[in-house]
Order: structure tokens, then sequence, then C-alpha cells
């Protein structure tokens, strides 16, 4: 047997052993990953705990800014969809490096297509190409910020990302009032042209 097959199943083995002996609710939540995510989580076993927590963080953090109505309560695609994606990155920037928290980020949205092939929903909803593109571009943003301002608060990290959903220095996709997608020319996308095609017309348009 090669050298580098032995150190593979050695690895292998090694990250199955430590998500073995985690919490009950750490196993179920790496037993959900899409596979490209747990790939990560395999080849990043130590900074896939710390992200389990930071996932946790994000969320009582957007809900509580949803809650507050600071940025509206859109999370499909509208500026607290921005935000929750923005903040994850900073985050996870923070505290496994923006490199690593970028590579994460690439994996949710593959398992997002994989998703997609498989007609899984993601908050309710087939996921599709727009909607990727926007969290890839926040991600980035907020992978930025998280590196700029390593030592930075929560706080403080939040209020940068919410001056910059203001600034428009964030992507959203182009709705209207009443929450129907429009395309740029500002025309409502019928439901039917949407349903189930990763390609479509939605319109990324700049958080003001």
């Amino acid at each position: 047997m090669q050298i580098t097959t032995v150190k593979k199943i050695l690895f292998y083995s090694f990250t199955i052993a430590l998500f073995a002996n985690c919490s009950p609710k750490l196993k179920k939540s790496f037993s959900q990953l899409s596979k490209p995510e747990k790939t990560w989580a395999i080849f990043h076993p130590f900074k896939a705990k710390k992200g389990y927590q930071i996932s946790k963080e994000v969320l009582v953090v957007t809900d509580s800014i949803a809650k507050e109505n600071i940025i509206g309560s859109d999370n499909n695609g509208g500026q607290l969809d921005a935000f929750k994606h923005s903040f994850w990155m900073a985050r996870s920037a923070q505290v496994i490096g923006k490199n690593a928290a970028l590579s994460l980020g690439r994996a949710h949205e593959k398992g997002n297509y994989q998703s997609y092939l498989n007609r899984k929903l993601e908050d309710g909803l087939l996921p599709d190409k727009p909607s990727s593109d926007m969290d890839l571009y926040n991600n980035s943003v907020g992978a930025t910020v998280g590196k700029k301002y390593k030592n930075a608060s929560k706080k403080i990290i939040i209020n940068h990302l919410l001056d910059a959903i203001r600034q428009g220095k964030l992507r959203m996709l182009k709705k209207d009032n009443f929450g129907n997608f429009l395309d740029c020319q500002g025309q409502i996308i019928p439901h039917d042209i949407l349903k189930g095609k990763w390609d479509n017309n939605k319109c990324l348009i700049p958080t003001r």
C-alpha cells in the first residue's frame, strides 16, 4: 500500500473519530450538510467545530436584526439575506481566517447547486444561480470586513455591515413591493418561468 494512501486512511479515520466524539447536536448538524460541506469539514475538522458555533450565532443575530426591522425581514434575496451571509463570513474570517471562510462559503454554494439538481428546497425555495451569485458576492464583502477588523467586537462588525448595506456595497435581488422578482428592466418575472430553473432573469442590484 502506498504511503499517501495510508496517510489518507489515517486522516479520514482521525476525522471520523473526531466527529464521532462530538455532541449529538454537532453530529446531527454534520449529517445534514451537503457533500461539498462535509468534504470541507473533513479537511478542516477543528475549524468546522468553530464554524458550527458561528453558524448558530449568525442565526440568532439575523433573527434579532429581523425583529428590530432595521433592514426589513426579507431573508430570500433581500437586505436581511445579504446581511446574514456577510455576517457569517465576517465572523468566520475573524475566527478561522479569510481563506478558510471563503472556501466554506463556496462549499455551501456548491451544496446549493446539488440541492437544485436534487430538487431539495433551501429556506422553502429551490436554489438558483442569481441567489448563489448574490451569496458569493456578499460572502466576499463579509470576509474582507472580518479580516480587516479581526479583533473587533460583534457589535462593531454588525454596524460595519449595516453601513455597507445602506451604502449599497452588498447585493440583493430586485423585487417589487409585493415580493415579486423583477428582471433588470423592472418587469415582473412570472413564477412559472422561474420554477425549476437554475439560470433565470433575476437581477442583482446594490443594497440601497
